[in-house]
């Protein structure tokens, strides 16, 4: 019984610890996406194509 009480304690454990980097990396995203919106403020998440390009609508 103890055996088994120490794998569910390390299985929680796990659990946590998976919780806590899936966290992370969402909050890590979060803050790049905001860092690429304060720097092209008014261009879409694609960006430019090029030059030219600006004069035509984007496709749908």
């Amino acid at each position: 019984m103890f055996e088994y009480e120490l794998h569910r304690m390390h299985h929680a454990e796990l659990i946590r610890e998976a919780g806590a980097q899936r966290l992370s990396r969402q909050a890590a995203k979060a803050l790049r996406a905001a860092k690429a919106r304060r720097r092209s403020p008014g261009q879409d998440s694609e960006g430019r194509v090029g030059a030219e390009r600006g004069r035509f609508v984007r496709a749908a």
